[in-house]
């Protein structure tokens, strides 16, 4: 079966399918911030969306599940500096309102930068080389606002300011990870990981949970940190596609169905293509699962590939999807050497 497209968004910009990087699960942090009087500023890295309980005041006034900073009465900004859980290349934000009727900021803009190694919050203040990537531009009330990025370099933390001041429910930074390539000489590593470079690029069905979520660091902690699709009822099957890393041997395949009990796919394949027109051939045939299990197979399959392809039959919900292997070496001399020209 040849793979077919992702279904139709809608009117939804096509950045905002790709990940968050700046996702708390990823990793991601807000490590500094000028103000965050009225609500805690760690709440823009949030999974899910903002919350609002009417009448729920504290000693502070009414509690928001977003960042709000007091009202300026001098001239000035309010910023934030997020760590992206993966760094990478940015395809877009979305500046999230939402509940912020009368208290949001006017304008907004969004500056990156990359540093190497681990940097205090102070070192980002004072000597980072910030680049804008969203000019100073004005934003709706209670509203998800998005806005193209068009920069191409590989980014270790964004900095979001709001002209003068206000409140912001959910900040998303959406795109693909690029990580340091030199770390890949240590040993097998997962090669369909986001924080790796993985990246999803298609998908059949994804009406209750991203695709994305496959790829995410660790385990899950519930149904919801999953992929899973909706019921079927035809007699295709589901399935998601997966660019890897960079070429790499496959040597392990893991399929976690964890906390799926009465909606587990009972059975999966795992293909791999090596290149965009290459044949796809079998990594994993086609294998019953169990509920609520993280499922793990050794593969003996000395094939290199660059992308996978998991379906799972009928349809579903699966935690995690993992690739362990090593890249060839010469792709990691290609990622290496493009690392060192600084292209991300």
């Amino acid at each position: 079966m040849t793979p077919q497209p992702p279904p139709p968004s809608g009117s939804r910009p096509h950045f905002t399918s790709m990940p968050d990087l700046a996702l708390r699960d990823l990793g991601g942090a807000v490590v500094w911030t000028n103000d965050d009087l009225f609500a805690e500023v760690q709440n823009l890295i949030k999974t899910g969306p903002a919350e609002y309980r009417p009448a729920t005041f504290g000693h502070k006034g009414q509690v928001y599940d977003g960042w709000e900073t007091r009202r300026r009465r001098v001239d000035g900004v309010d910023q934030a500096i997020i760590r992206l859980g993966a760094p990478g290349v940015i395809y877009g934000v979305v500046v999230d309102t939402s509940w912020f009727k009368g208290n949001y900021p006017p304008e907004i803009s969004v500056e990156a930068t990359a540093v190497e190694g681990v940097v205090s919050a102070q070192e980002l203040v004072d000597d980072a080389a910030w680049t804008t990537i969203v000019e100073k531009t004005p934003v709706d009330g209670d509203t998800r606002n998005p806005f193209k990025v068009d920069a191409k370099d590989r980014f270790t933390h964004v900095r979001l300011t709001m002209h003068p001041d206000g409140g912001i429910a959910r900040f998303r930074v959406h795109g693909r990870g690029v990580p340091n390539p030199h770390f890949f000489r240590y040993g097998h590593f997962d090669l369909a990981a986001l924080e790796n470079g993985g990246l999803i690029t298609a998908c059949s069905n994804m009406f209750y949970s991203s695709p994305n979520n496959l790829l995410m660091p660790g385990r899950a902690r519930h149904m919801g940190e999953g992929w899973e699709t909706s019921r079927r009822r035809d007699s295709g099957n589901d399935w998601v596609q997966v660019r890897l890393a960079g070429q790499g041997r496959v040597s392990l395949v893991e399929l976690d169905t964890s906390y799926f009990i009465g909606n587990a796919p009972g059975a999966a394949t795992v293909r791999g293509r090596d290149g965009e027109d290459g044949d796809w051939f079998d990594v994993l045939p086609r294998t019953e699962l169990q509920p609520d299990t993280r499922h793990r197979f050794v593969i003996d399959l000395d094939r290199p590939m660059t992308e996978a392809r998991m379906d799972i039959f009928p349809d579903g919900g699966m935690a995690r999807f993992k690739l362990y292997g090593l890249l060839t070496e010469e792709s990691q001399a290609g990622l290496i050497e493009q690392w060192e020209r600084g292209e991300a």
